[in-house]
C-alpha cells in the first residue's frame, strides 16, 4: 500500500477550516506565516482570521484575550520564534492564568527539530520540548505523522486547555491508519515489540526509529518501537506496562539530551518506579549545528543517522 505524504499543518489547518463553518467560536491567528491550506480559511472567514505579522509576542498577547472571551483559539508561528521570543507572554498568559481561568488558546508552532534544516541553527528548534514541558497547565502534543494531526483536532477544540502542538515542517508519510482509533488520550503507541531493546521517540525520529527496527530485522536483531506523541500529560502506566519486556531502551529525539526531554520524561518515570532497565539517550549534545546541509546530513553530524543508532543497538546487545 502506497503511504500518503502530506504535511501536519496543512492537513491539520483544513480540519480547522471545516470546524470554523459550523463552530463561529474559532479563531485562528497567524504571526505571518503562511501556509496553502491557510490562504481559503483566510478568505473565508476574513472576521475570525488575524495576521498579527512579526509579532509572536503580541501572538499570545490577543491570543489569551480572545480566549478569555470564551473563544476557542489557534496561534500559529514557526517553532522556535512562537516558543522562545514570546516565552515570557506564554508563561504569564497562558500557563499561569489557565490555573484560574478557563483558556483554550492552541500553539502551532512549525519546524520541530531540524525541520528547517537548510536555514541555519537560528531557525532549528531542539529546546522547546523542555521549555515547554516546565510549564504547568500545558498539554504538549508531538505528532509523528499528518494522521496524528488530523485527529488532534477535536481533541484540542474539547479539551479546554492551553496546548502546544509541535508540527514538522516537512512533507511526511503516515505511520498510522487514518480509519482506527488512535487512543489520543494514551499519548503514545508501541508500533513494533521487540525483545531486549525498545527505541522510545517521538515526532520525525519515529520514522527514523522504524526504518531502523526494519533493517535490524535483516539481521536478525528484534527490538521494538513505541511513539510518544503526548508529551505532556504522560501516561505512566501505560508506558511501564508496555516497557516492562525489555532490558534496555533507547529514547530518540531532535532535541538537546540531558536537558528536561523526552530522554528526561523517561528517565523520570524509571527512577520513580525504581526500574532495573537500562536507558541510553541519543539527541543532540550541548552544542549548535553551523554546518550546512540536508536534514539527513545534519543527522550524520549529530550522529541520529541509521548507521549510528544500528551500531548504538549492536554495542548494548553485546554487554
Amino acid at each position: 500500500m502506497k503511504l500518503e505524504i502530506k504535511t501536519m499543518r496543512d492537513v491539520f489547518i483544513e480540519e480547522i477550516y471545516n470546524r470554523m463553518h459550523e463552530d463561529k467560536n474559532i479563531f485562528f491567528l497567524s504571526a505571518d506565516f503562511g501556509s496553502p491550506k491557510l490562504d481559503k480559511l483566510r478568505v473565508d472567514f476574513k472576521d475570525r482570521f488575524i495576521n498579527v505579522g512579526i509579532a509572536e509576542q503580541n501572538l499570545i498577547n490577543i491570543s489569551t484575550g480572545l480566549a478569555l472571551e470564551g473563544f476557542t483559539v489557534y496561534a500559529y508561528a514557526i517553532a522556535p520564534f512562537l516558543t522562545m521570543r514570546a516565552y515570557e507572554q506564554i508563561r504569564n498568559n497562558l500557563s499561569l492564568l489557565s490555573q484560574v481561568k478557563e483558556i483554550n488558546v492552541n500553539l502551532i508552532g512549525v519546524g520541530a527539530g531540524f525541520s528547517y534544516d537548510v536555514s541555519g541553527p537560528t531557525h532549528h528548534c531542539l529546546e522547546d520540548i523542555t521549555i515547554m514541558r516546565s510549564l504547568p497547565n500545558f498539554i504538549i502534543f508531538s505528532p509523528s505523522d499528518w494522521v496524528l494531526a488530523q485527529w488532534f483536532t477535536d481533541y484540542s477544540i474539547k479539551v479546554k486547555k492551553p496546548k502546544y502542538i509541535r508540527f514538522d515542517g516537512k512533507p511526511l508519510p503516515s505511520l498510522y491508519n487514518k480509519s482506527e482509533d488512535i487512543g489520543l488520550v494514551d499519548g503514545l503507541r508501541e508500533l513494533k515489540r521487540g525483545e531486549k531493546v525498545c527505541l522510545i521517540s517521538t515526532g520525525y525520529m519515529t520514522h527514523r526509529a522504524i526504518k531502523v527496527a526494519g533493517l535490524l530485522n535483516d539481521s536478525n536483531i528484534n527490538i521494538g518501537v513505541i511513539d510518544v506523541f503526548l508529551l505532556k500529560p504522560f501516561h505512566g502506566d501505560l508506558f511501564l506496562k508496555l516497557i516492562d519486556r525489555y532490558d534496555y531502551l533507547i529514547t530518540l529525539e531532535e532535541a538537546f539530551i540531558n536537558k528536561g526531554g523526552l530522554d528526561s520524561l523517561v528517565s523520570c518515570i524509571l527512577d520513580r518506579k525504581n526500574s532495573n532497565i537500562r536507558l541510553k539517550r541519543i539527541g543532540i549534545e550541548d552544542v549548535y549545528t553551523f554546518d550546512m546541509g540536508s536534514r539527513e546530513h545534519l543527522h550524520t553530524l549529530n550522529r541520529l543517522d541509521e548507521e549510528s543508532i544500528m551500531r548504538t543497538v549492536k554495542n548494548i546487545l553485546k554487554d
